[in-house]
C-alpha cells in the first residue's frame, strides 16, 4: 500500500469534495464545511490554516454556525495544520472526544477480506424495520439512544438506496450484530460503519462475518478502498483483517451557547 497517495485521495475525495445526503457543502479559501438541512449538526471537514491565521478563522467558523443556530463538529487529523489545532480548539470551548485511527485496506493488495467466509445469519437489510432493527441493537450494545441516527439511516436508504448497503445478523428473529456501508459514488472509497454485537454473540465471527460481505459488496460495484473510523477497540481487530492506520482524528465538537 503506497500510504502517501492514498492519504493524498482521502483528503481529495472524502475531506475537500465529498458531499453527503441532506446537507449543503460550502468552500472558503480556509475551510470546507457541511450544513446540514435537516436540523443536525454541521461539520468542519478540511482546513487550510496556518499559526498566524488559526484562531481567527476559528472564530469565524463558530460565528458563522451560531448564525444558523447550527451546533457542529471539528473533525481534526493529527497532520492538520497548526499542529496545535486540537489545543486551540479546547481552549477556545470546544469539547474533544476521543480519538479514532482512520484504517484504510485496498482490496487490490489481495483477497484477505473478500474470502472471509460469511456467517448464514447475515442478511441484507432493505427495509425501515430493518433499520430500525439495527438501532435497538446499537441502543442495547452502548446504552444510549441512537433514535436520529435511525432517522438518518431510514432517510438514505430512502433516497439512495444503491449507495447505503446495511447488514445484520439475526437470531430467532432479533438483531445481534450489525453494520452499514457508504459507496461513495465518483471516488475509490466505501466508508464501513457500526459492526457492533451483542455481548452474548460476541467471538462468534459475527463481525469478521459483516467486514466480508461489506468488502465484497463493495468490490462488484468497483470500490477499491475501504475505510473506517475505528475506535481503540476496533483498531486490532482490522489491522488483523489487513487495514492500515494512516492517522488518527479527533471529534472536536462546538462551544454550547
Amino acid at each position: 500500500m503506497n500510504k502517501a497517495k492514498i492519504l493524498e485521495l482521502f483528503n481529495k475525495h472524502m475531506r475537500i469534495e465529498i458531499t453527503y445526503p441532506g446537507t449543503r457543502m460550502e468552500q472558503t479559501e480556509s475551510v470546507v464545511r457541511e450544513v446540514s438541512l435537516t436540523n443536525e449538526r454541521g461539520f468542519i471537514l478540511y482546513s487550510q490554516m496556518n499559526e498566524s491565521t488559526a484562531d481567527a478563522i476559528i472564530e469565524e467558523q463558530i460565528t458563522y454556525f451560531n448564525n444558523l443556530k447550527q451546533p457542529f463538529e471539528w473533525k481534526v487529523f493529527d497532520y492538520d495544520q497548526p499542529l496545535d489545532l486540537k489545543e486551540r480548539l479546547r481552549l477556545r470551548g470546544f469539547d474533544i472526544e476521543e480519538s479514532e485511527a482512520l484504517m484504510i485496506t485496498d482490496l487490490a493488495d489481495g483477497d484477505q477480506l473478500l474470502n472471509i467466509p460469511l456467517m448464514p445469519e447475515i442478511r441484507r437489510i432493505t427495509d425501515e424495520q430493518g433499520i430500525w432493527d439495527m438501532i435497538e441493537l446499537e441502543d442495547e450494545v452502548w446504552g444510549v439512544s441512537h433514535h436520529s441516527l435511525g432517522k438518518r439511516l431510514v432517510r438514505d436508504l430512502q433516497d439512495d438506496p444503491a449507495n447505503l448497503l446495511a447488514y445484520a445478523a439475526y437470531v430467532d428473529g432479533k438483531a445481534v450484530s450489525a453494520a452499514w456501508m457508504y459507496l461513495h459514488e465518483g471516488t475509490p472509497f466505501a466508508s464501513l460503519w457500526g459492526g457492533s454485537t451483542l455481548s452474548d454473540f460476541r467471538k462468534r465471527g459475527l463481525y469478521s462475518s459483516l467486514l466480508g460481505i461489506r468488502a465484497r459488496d463493495a468490490a462488484e460495484r468497483g470500490y477499491q478502498l475501504l475505510m473506517v473510523d475505528a475506535s481503540s477497540m476496533s483498531e486490532p481487530i482490522l489491522e488483523k483483517h489487513g487495514f492500515h492506520c494512516l492517522a488518527r482524528s479527533t471529534p472536536c465538537m462546538s462551544p454550547r451557547h
